[in-house]
């Protein structure tokens, strides 16, 4: 977020964004973030034009009365062809690499790379006069995100004090004089505070699509567990790497996910039944099924299959985070946190190495919740039943349905989240990132549930070929061979079975975990901020 740079930014640069505010707003306060340093001529020294109320970004081209539009798109043309180094209409890493050079900013080559890709709406390699202006906008958004994260006392500037306080929220503790060579990197007038413009010409052209506040805001995975283990790993910061604040989070989400997969258990093994035993000649009901397995092994019924589910939460956990950090490496990313599509891929292989490494429990889970009364004592009872009389192969029956359906429900899942985010921090984030409480269940609950409603066929071939050898009498069947027969006796709708019960576990089992997550949180000694 803060980054070491020896060069102060060029004032073409810091005269890029509008620098005015109207002269009502009061000198030394800012509500938008912004602040007193003047880097324009005396007659437009103050901020952008934002309002108390909306806190709206300034877009100076179309609504600044001081600076006027045509004015601030010429300073915009003129960044531009600076930085179009060969004239050609576009400006891609080497112009950047040279073009910031001149201007004295210096950038790495994979910063560069970052900021054309973040800007390069139609893939050709570099900007053109549009994408420029829209990622520069963009950009200065989410800084202004940062900015007010950091301004503790909302008085537009920012002290030592303040950084010391943001950084000691993400787990690392510096001391007064680090916290103050941070400030003396940014300031450029000398008062050991930050003001909004400097930070924001500080950063300017500094990639920063990762910022750590909606990292930690928008934690997904690691907090809703809807009882199925194929959503893609959270991204940590590397603040909470070093603290060890990933595995509290992760600790706290598994005690979560036990919790949440205890009270929705009966549901659970509902589904699973309905999977299975349900067809077109024996059509099983919400209330006639929970009514048949109370008669049929009395109310602990309900749980059977729950122990070995909540078991297989700590190694899968575990497998899939170390997984997932060393794909990142392998693929070459030695950035803080992956775009989408990388973390799709990334997320997709760490969830197939984990369901591969625990796919046995699954099976076991499968087999526990069909079971009879007296039909296994156990789980260590049912593995050596199935082993003698079935051989190693039954424990993977099942396994390539389930590995296929962790891409659309993984890749689903992923995309409708990170859409509804980015949209909400689009349109209504303006003084934090934090989304509150029923954002963040809202836009987590619609994308599992869009994840499970994409891949519940490929869910429910693997669950019935789980349970083949349960079925006395029950044709052996392939992948292909079971989709074909669902298909052919009982319609598309039978790939579905089900599905009722497992929708209505969906908003139990997020609220559960949430609530539960949120506590272990706070008992393992890591603060909501």
């Amino acid at each position: 977020m803060m980054h070491q740079q020896g060069s102060l930014v060029s004032p073409l640069i810091s005269g890029v964004f509008c620098q005015c505010r109207s002269d009502e707003t009061h000198q030394g306060s800012d509500p938008g973030g912004g602040g007193g340093t003047p880097t324009m001529p005396p007659t437009v020294t103050r901020d952008c034009p934002i309002s108390e109320s909306s806190d709206e970004l300034c877009d100076s081209v179309h609504n600044c009365p001081v600076c006027g539009g045509p004015e601030q798109e010429h300073r915009l043309k003129v960044l531009f062809q600076i930085l179009d180094v060969n004239r050609d209409g576009g400006i891609c890493v080497n112009d950047l690499t040279i073009g910031l050079k001149k201007l004295g900013v210096h950038r790495t080559e994979h910063e560069l790379m970052k900021i054309v890709k973040a800007g390069d709406k139609d893939l050709d390699g570099q900007l053109d006069f549009e994408e420029f202006v829209h990622y520069l906008r963009d950009h200065e958004k989410k800084l202004r995100l940062v900015f007010k994260s950091l301004d503790k006392k909302n008085d537009g500037r920012i002290d030592s004090q303040e950084i010391m306080q943001s950084l000691r929220d993400l787990g690392v503790h510096i001391s007064e004089q680090q916290a103050e060579k941070i400030l003396k990197s940014m300031d450029k007038n000398g008062t050991m505070t930050i003001d909004w413009n400097e930070w924001r010409d500080y950063h300017l052209l500094h990639p920063a699509d990762n910022i750590p506040e909606i990292i930690l805001y928008w934690k997904h995975s690691t907090i809703f567990d809807v009882g199925e283990s194929l959503t893609v790993p959270d991204e940590f910061t590397v603040e909470e790497k070093i603290t060890g604040m990933w595995w509290r989070h992760l600790v706290a989400g598994g005690g979560a996910g036990a919790v949440s997969r205890t009270c929705t258990a009966p549901l659970d093994r509902l589904k699973v039944l309905m999977q299975v035993h349900a067809s077109r000649s024996n059509n099983i009901c919400i209330a006639g099924g929970f009514t048949h397995m109370i008669k049929e092994g009395g109310i602990r019924s309900l749980w059977r299959g729950n122990g070995i589910n909540v078991i297989k939460i700590g190694p899968e956990t575990a497998i899939k985070f170390m997984a997932y950090e060393q794909i990142k490496r392998l693929i070459g990313s030695n950035q803080e946190t992956l775009g989408i599509l990388e973390r799709l891929v990334a997320g997709s292989l760490a969830g197939a190495i984990a369901q591969s490494s625990i796919y046995p429990m699954e099976v076991l889970k499968t087999r526990l919740a069909l079971r009879t009364t007296g039909q296994y004592s156990g789980i260590a009872h049912c593995a050596k039943q199935v082993l003698r009389k079935e051989g190693m192969t039954a424990f993977y029956r099942g396994y390539v349905p389930n590995v296929i359906g962790i891409i659309p429900y993984a890749g689903i899942d992923l995309a409708v989240y990170e859409t509804l985010k980015n949209y909400w921090l689009q349109k209504y984030a303006t003084n934090s990132a934090d989304p509150g409480v029923f954002v963040l269940l809202a836009c987590g609950t619609m994308s599992s549930t869009c994840g499970q409603l994409a891949s519940y066929p490929l869910a429910l071939v693997r669950t019935r070929m789980q349970a083949q050898a349960t079925l006395e009498g029950g044709p052996q069947m392939t992948m292909s061979g079971l989709f074909r027969h669902i298909v052919r006796t009982e319609g598309a709708i039978g790939l579905y079975r089900g599905l009722a019960p497992n929708f209505m576990k969906v908003i139990p089992a997020v609220s559960i975990s949430y609530v539960v997550y949120e506590n272990i949180k706070v008992y393992l000694g890591v603060q909501s901020r």
